[in-house]
């Protein structure tokens, strides 16, 4: 049975209609995903990526050390909006950011047993739960630290989206060069804007490469292409993904005219020293977490009921 919600969740990652949505969700037994390349191959879907459903609340906060080479983004979340834009809720924040960047982690079960304020930050976290009145909880953290090179981060949207970023250098002198910060912050907004999944496309698994060329090829078969051409097809596919998930060969968001490998290959000369993306983290505040619905109608009804 193909209920109305995976329909509708269905029709948000991809854009297709709803009555397409369904049939795909049908032919695929359920299996959402398959139902993701079902929609592709016929040329219904609109996009690849796996968009999850932003619900949850809450704020990505980042830490960079002094000397840029350690960097954390952290995800806490909580139950509502106003919770997360309060002072308190954002310095919570901040200071499990910097345990993070100066104790390393490695993972939130350990950071859990780690001191913050002289007290663990699992019993750290419980009291600012019965202090706020909400459920706040450390999901996620990214934690760089950079042997030769610098860390930065870029904050969007009051903490909605945190990004971190690892640039290679080679010249340690060139490490505080403004033009370099500059590029460093530049390209963790590229990250943000852009939303790549690779740095370059040795990069992408050999499997989600297979499933690209698969994609395309049945896609150009049920839409009549010749045989003939099919190849070509696949191969031209295969490179506007490269183009739009690898992000050396994204177009960079602020010359439209140059990719990021051309800036970055212009910032290395620039500043006398070879540079490389090394690395980055892209947290979206709720990404793959869906929020209860309240239906106020029902509640009531409901409550009336027990009566």
């Amino acid at each position: 049975m193909i209920s109305a919600k995976d329909v509708a969740n269905l029709r948000e990652r991809t854009g297709a209609g709803m009555m397409d949505c369904k049939k795909a969700l049908t032919e695929a037994a359920g299996d959402m995903e398959k139902a993701v390349d079902l929609l592709r191959e016929k040329g219904l879907a609109a996009a690849a990526k796996k968009a999850g459903r932003v619900a949850a609340e809450g704020v990505v906060e980042a830490y960079i050390a002094a000397d840029a080479k350690v960097g954390v983004i952290v995800e806490v979340n909580c139950e509502t909006d106003f919770v997360a834009k309060t002072d308190e809720y954002k310095a919570f924040c901040a200071e499990i950011a910097q345990v993070i960047a100066e104790q390393a982690p490695a993972d939130v079960e350990a950071l859990s047993a780690l001191q913050v304020n002289g007290q663990s930050v699992a019993d750290y976290l419980t009291a600012k739960i019965a202090k706020i009145g909400e459920n706040i909880s450390i999901r996620r953290f990214a934690r760089f630290a950079a042997a030769a090179g610098v860390v930065d981060a870029y904050i969007h949207g009051g903490g909605r989206i945190g990004v971190l970023i690892e640039v290679g250098c080679d010249n340690a002198a060139a490490c505080d060069n403004a033009e370099l910060k500059t590029f460093c912050r530049d390209m963790a907004m590229q990250v943000a804007a852009a939303n790549p999944e690779f740095i370059k496309r040795d990069d992408v698994p050999a499997e989600v490469v297979e499933r690209e060329k698969n994609i395309a090829r049945t896609k150009a078969i049920n839409e009549g292409k010749p045989e003939k051409i099919l190849d070509k097809i696949v191969d031209g596919s295969l490179e506007k993904y490269y183009k739009e998930f690898c992000m050396l060969e994204q177009v960079y968001i602020k010359e439209n005219d140059q990719t990021v490998q051309k800036h970055l290959a212009k910032t290395a000369s620039s500043v006398g020293a070879a540079l490389s993306l090394n690395n980055f983290a892209r947290f979206m505040v709720g990404e793959g977490i869906e929020k209860k619905q309240s239906n106020l109608a029902e509640e009531v009804a409901a409550m009336s009921a027990g009566h």
